[in-house]
């Protein structure tokens, strides 16, 4: 339900760096936070933005390890979990959102400032990086 997703960027604008978070229309994200080891994850729990959900990004929210570090009885109200197997492949064992997107879009409450900050870092670096060219950007006179 993401058109755009990003991995492992941080900004200035949010102490928060999600390993991986994807943006689609309407509002809607959804946040992905890989950890290694249980004490990773334990570590993860004390942040400002796990501990209030609201200054936290994503409007959806999964955290992602090997098979078993982490059980769905350890997870925060609201997030999913993704299990990775030894093939390497991923499947999510506990979905918090269920139902269609409009659904969906009804998770955690989110910091939008954070999210807005977010994407104007990666809309910036692309732009200086000239992977953005303002003659794809003009606006119309009525605009």
């Amino acid at each position: 339900s993401c058109g755009i997703a990003f991995k492992e960027i941080g900004t200035a604008s949010s102490r928060e760096q999600p390993d991986v978070i994807g943006f689609g229309s309407g509002g809607h994200s959804v946040l992905i936070e890989v950890k290694v080891s249980r004490a990773d994850f334990l570590r993860d729990k004390k942040k400002s933005f796990r501990k209030v959900p609201s200054k936290g990004m994503g409007t959806q929210r999964f955290y992602m390890c090997p098979e078993g570090i982490i059980k769905e009885t350890d997870l925060p109200r609201g997030w999913g979990l993704i299990y990775v197997y030894e093939s390497g492949k991923a499947r999510a064992v506990h979905k918090a959102y269920k139902g269609n997107i409009g659904e969906r879009s009804k998770g955690l409450a989110k910091n939008m400032l954070a999210e807005h900050g977010f994407l104007y870092s990666i809309l910036r670096r692309l732009h200086i990086n000239k992977a953005l060219h303002e003659k794809d950007f003009k606006l119309s006179k009525n605009e």
